[in-house]
């Protein structure tokens, strides 16, 4: 059993394992279309916990921009237009990561001091300090998420990320990739990114207590600028750690917020959707068994 992992993209579902990631979109006129590359090797080093997260992270990063650029050309028809250089790949990742960063980290790190300016016991206790400030991250993603599932668009983004992840768990059951079989199985996934990204929230609430209180605003913003491939990496290991023991009660539970979570970000796929992540599947799969011809 491969480890197979994915995402949602435009009118398609992009499916990653270890060698290499596909990506099957539907267009205009009910044609699917296949993307497929292949994944360089790591150095053993990079394989190590903690640093596999902040390398999966950056992988993910980077398919998944690829990913959804075949899907947007494909769905659109616009063939016409070059692929993203390399250049352009960075800049975009750079201004997503500024806006997240904006967004998730200096919004609820200031509204937390104002709130301390207020209320003696937010700014003198660490932990309290940012329990209030992972508070109001949560709190943030969370109407982030749901106002952009009232996007039509995105709507149908979400049943395709529903459609990803029925089609994993019917492979990760031993079931034969068809509608029929995978139909009836979950649209969540313990192994999801949405699950991860809480994981992520989570986590800063921790690490971020170690930042000494009595260091000053822009001390604490750049510190949780540095600590973030940290918090990714251990993320990253919890994730896996609950995806690989899903069956154990307390990994359950520890589980059980980012599937909740997921019924923001997922929804039931009908059978063209499902039809088209079955496909992306079959070809990484493909792609794994050493088949590697261009689709």
């Amino acid at each position: 059993m491969k480890n197979i992992g994915g995402q949602a993209v435009i009118e398609g579902v992009m499916m990653k394992a270890q060698r290499g990631w596909t990506v099957a979109v539907r267009d205009e006129k009910g044609e699917i279309h296949l993307k497929r590359e292949e994944i360089r090797g790591l150095p053993s080093f990079l394989k190590l916990p903690l640093l596999r997260g902040i390398v999966a992270l950056y992988q993910a990063l980077v398919i998944g921009m690829r990913a959804l650029e075949f899907s947007a050309k494909k769905a659109y028809n616009e063939d016409n237009q070059g692929p993203l250089s390399s250049f352009s790949i960075v800049i975009t990742i750079g201004i997503a990561f500024f806006l997240a960063v904006a967004l998730f980290i200096f919004l609820p790190l200031y509204i937390t001091k104002a709130v301390g300016s207020l209320i003696h016991s937010v700014s003198s206790n660490s932990l309290f300090f940012n329990l209030i400030d992972g508070i109001i991250r949560v709190v943030i993603f969370l109407i982030y998420v749901a106002s952009i599932g009232l996007w039509k668009e995105m709507r149908r983004i979400f049943e395709y990320h529903g459609a990803e992840h029925k089609v994993i768990h019917a492979y990760e059951s031993g079931k034969d990739l068809n509608i029929d079989n995978v139909r009836p199985f979950s649209p969540r996934h313990p192994r999801c990114g949405t699950s991860f990204l809480l994981i992520v929230m989570v986590t800063s609430i921790i690490v971020f207590s170690l930042i000494p209180q009595s260091w000053p605003f822009s001390w604490k913003f750049l510190s949780r600028l540095v600590l973030i491939p940290l918090i990714a990496g251990l993320s990253y290991e919890i994730l896996r750690l609950t995806a690989r023991m899903k069956n154990n009660p307390f990994m359950y539970l520890l589980s059980l917020p980012g599937l909740m979570l997921q019924g923001l970000t997922t929804r039931e796929p009908d059978d063209m959707q499902i039809e088209v992540a079955i496909i992306a599947l079959k070809e990484v799969l493909n792609l794994e068994d050493g088949n590697t011809s261009e689709a």
